[in-house]
């Protein structure tokens, strides 16, 4: 239940909410419990009148009830029979009423303007009067002398079919050849007048051209200001007063908004009478106008259904619905019989209607309106002795004459279950049966029929019979069952492979117990077949892939050591010390800590015939054994190639041409530097790779960049050569991306930390290698080579 608090005293929207309704029906069954205890029948009318006396007379409650039973006594009848034609009298101008209260809003909101308000409003009323059920004429009153002065240029009042069409009763202020292409609006086109009917105060518009709403008048009216409000009485919408203002409508005070409403309510006294009519002019039946009528349609329902008629308050609104009829298949969810129902009020019968399903919202809707409802599976809640008991149901409502009809097919329990269990049998592929071994009666269900690919009007198949459908190497495993079963009296169970008469096979699992007499004597045998050939065959596959997993993970395996041997067997982590005068070369190589990532990343440090030393390092895009073999198909072609003599561009250019044409056309990277040892100096060369790195005292900084193209990416490619000349304890370093890598950073970010760790500078030069593979920061787990020499 919704556990919103009410809204108390004068706060209309709260006392026509739900919630608000069920909290003052609670508050007045109080009130009708302590009445009942105090007074007898009719006590209630004769106070009534007592009431209406003390405001007609202006007295007290003494004298009006002296008053009444001088009347009375005067008149010759009983104190009931007078105090109800007090109360009919009293209630007969009810358009009077409606001005009254709209009056004395008015003066308590706006006391200078109440006596222009009050002549503008009983002239209006006056007009709607005369009129009696002349729509066209209370349309013209209204414009003329309450809308007008408001600003208002038209005005348009809209009768509600019982179908949900809305028929134009009456207009001013609009063409008459606009009135007549909007004489008719069918059932569920979207318009101002229609919108105005799903809100309680009503569509208020600013400008109708932003709405893009359809509506009369809407070409000439476009940017003016619309309100449509709904024109009802007693709870019950007749119709719609729609409003065209020719300037945008800007937010309204309270005092014309009760204003607006209080008009709204005088054209619904008039719509009450206005006779309907099809688009050619047919008259539009009323749909069962009369309360006997309609229980005697309930009456011939195969389904519960009641019959609800208004219950009003004095001042005519809506509080709830009394529940006058309940037919004879009445069923309700608490269990309580029909006479605890009928006659009473649906708030007091059923309180939880105000809550969380809305189904008291929905009959007020259906009653104001005229459109049905209908909704599957809705919850209904009763609440009896302070316990909730919950039901499904469908239910349908609709509006007949005057009067509400309300049906609910509570859903069956047993049914939903037998449902359940028939979806579940399908998607899982289980049939079950019974089998009667005295009198040989067996039942299957359809899915059983379906398994065994038999029509449902054949015989079942006895369990006797089961090997000749079954594949002829099953028939070890079910006469085993079946001895199991019959014989021993136990549960049993088996797969077998079933042969259906279209030529299918199916993997299938029976399970089935014995059921016994009294004696002790088996009689019936009960149990399911189950379709497993889609799990037989996943399982089949499964294996074929465990062992094709296997075979390429021993591959894999196989494969890597085979790269790793020859990747060791070509780079060393380290490498014997060159003997050159005056100088001092290093090397390392760490690989890749993940055996599959073996890449393709080579260094080289050789004294050449010339007497200078080669210096270069590389890296191979990918990984893997192509990349370990381009690799040394590089390192030994550079060799080669540098005896020629040539410098360090001229050698990558012809390495570039080995690992695009030769290789199968690899990409790498490359440094390549030619070190003299007589005059110090080094010429170096790139290929898309990192500089070399110039430690000098505590600065370190790498050299400066030449362009050079990344080897292989091109048939032919020219390569800049730079020298730079160096000087004792100076220390060049050449690496490869392994080392200084990072997913989280920038390369730049990552040289920088590379510098600073480059700028200590230990005793030795195999000492500063292994601190630079100790502090590097690279997550990328890639191979590292490190080349380093340091002029003695």
């Amino acid at each position: 239940m919704d556990h919103r608090s009410a809204v108390e005293g004068g706060d209309r929207d709260g006392e026509t909410s739900p919630v608000g309704r069920l909290a003052a029906t609670v508050e007045r069954l109080r009130r009708e419990v302590r009445a009942a205890q105090a007074e007898a029948d009719g006590r209630a009318l004769i106070e009534l009148a007592k009431g209406i006396l003390v405001e007609r007379l202006g007295c007290g409650p003494a004298q009006a009830s002296r008053q009444l039973a001088e009347l009375t006594a005067q008149a010759g009848v009983t104190p009931l029979e007078f105090a109800v034609d007090v109360i009919n009298q009293a209630s007969r101008d009810r358009l009077s009423e409606v001005t009254s209260a709209f009056l004395a809003a008015t003066a308590a909101a706006d006391p200078p303007d109440q006596n222009s308000s009050a002549v503008r409003l009983r002239t209006a009323e006056s007009g709607a009067l005369a009129a009696d059920d002349d729509a066209q004429a209370v349309a013209d009153s209204l414009l003329e002398h309450a809308l007008t002065p408001l600003g208002a240029e038209a005005v348009a009042i809209w009768a509600l079919g019982s179908d949900g069409s809305l028929a134009l009763a009456g207009s001013a202020g609009f063409s008459s050849a606009e009135a007549g292409r909007w004489r008719h609006v069918p059932p569920g086109v979207t318009t101002v007048a229609r919108r105005g009917l799903t809100e309680r105060s009503g569509e208020w518009i600013r400008s109708l051209s932003e709405t893009g709403l359809p509506s009369i008048g809407q070409h000439h009216h476009s940017e003016g200001g619309r309100v449509a409000v709904p024109a009802g009485t007693g709870g019950r919408i007749h119709g719609v007063l729609e409003i065209a203002w020719p300037t945008p409508l800007e937010p309204p005070p309270p005092a014309i908004v009760r204003q607006i409403e209080a008009l709204g309510e005088l054209c619904a006294h008039t719509l009450e009478t206005y006779a309907l009519q099809y688009p050619d002019g047919a008259p539009v039946a009323p749909v069962l106008p009369d309360v006997s009528e309609l229980m005697d349609l309930a009456d011939g329902l195969h389904d519960p259904a009641l019959v609800l008629v208004p219950h009003l308050d004095s001042d005519g609104r809506l509080l709830d619905f009394r529940i006058h009829h309940v037919n004879s298949r009445f069923l309700d969810p608490a269990g309580r019989p029909r006479g605890a129902v009928n006659g009473a009020l649906l708030l007091e019968a059923y309180p939880m209607a105000a809550g969380h399903s809305e189904l008291f919202d929905r009959i007020e809707h259906v009653y104001a309106t005229g459109e049905p409802f209908r909704a599957h599976r809705m919850r209904l809640t009763a609440l009896v002795d302070d316990v909730q008991l919950a039901a499904v149901a469908d239910i349908n409502v609709s509006r007949h004459g005057g009067s509400v009809l309300l049906i609910w097919r509570i859903e069956d329990e047993t049914a939903r279950l037998a449902s359940l269990l028939q979806h579940a049998q399908r998607l899982g592929r289980i049939g079950g049966f019974e089998e009667n071994l005295l009198t040989g009666e067996i039942t299957w269900n359809g899915q059983l029929y379906h398994l065994y690919g038999k029509p449902a009007s054949e015989m079942p198949v006895p369990l006797e019979e089961l090997p000749a459908h079954a594949h002829p190497d099953d028939a070890v495993a079910i006469g085993r069952f079946l001895r199991t079963l019959i014989h021993q009296g136990r549960p049993a169970s088996t797969a077998f492979r079933l042969q259906r008469p279209d030529g299918v096979t199916r993997h299938i699992r029976v399970v089935a117990e014995p059921v016994l007499d009294s004696a002790g004597q088996l009689y019936v045998v009960r149990g399911a077949y189950q379709d497993i050939s889609a799990h037989h065959w996943t399982e089949v596959a499964l294996a074929a892939t465990r062992d094709q997993l296997a075979h390429t993970e021993q591959q894999a395996s196989e494969r890597n050591r085979l790269t790793l041997q020859l990747q060791h067997a070509i780079m060393p982590p380290t490498q014997a010390p060159l003997e050159v005068s005056g100088l001092d070369v290093a090397v390392r190589y760490r690989p890749a800590e993940t055996q599959h990532l073996v890449g393709g990343d080579w260094y080289d440090a050789v004294v050449l015939p010339s007497r200078l030393v080669l210096l270069c390092v590389g890296d191979v895009a990918g990984h893997g054994i192509e990349a370990a073999t381009s690799m040394v198909v590089l390192r030994n072609a550079l060799r080669g190639l540098a005896v020629t003599g040539a410098g360090p561009a001229q050698l990558l250019s012809w390495l570039n041409m080995v690992a695009h044409h030769l290789t199968g056309a690899v990409t790498a990277t490359a440094v390549c530097g030619l070190y003299d040892p007589e005059n110090h100096t080094l010429r170096w060369a790139r290929a898309g790779h990192l500089p070399p790195v110039l430690v000098r005292g505590s600065e370190a900084a790498p050299l400066p960049l030449v362009a050079g193209l990344l080897l292989g990416a091109v048939p032919e490619a020219r390569y800049e050569e730079h020298e730079v000349q160096l000087a004792v304890d100076d220390t060049l370093l050449m690496y490869t991306d392994g080392l200084i890598e990072r997913r989280d950073r920038s390369v730049e970010e990552s040289l920088a930390q590379f510098l600073t760790v480059a700028r200590a500078v230990p005793p030795t030069l195999d000492q500063q290698l292994d601190r630079l593979l100790t502090h590097s920061r690279s997550d990328t787990d890639d191979d590292t080579c490190i080349v380093g020499i340091r002029v003695a």
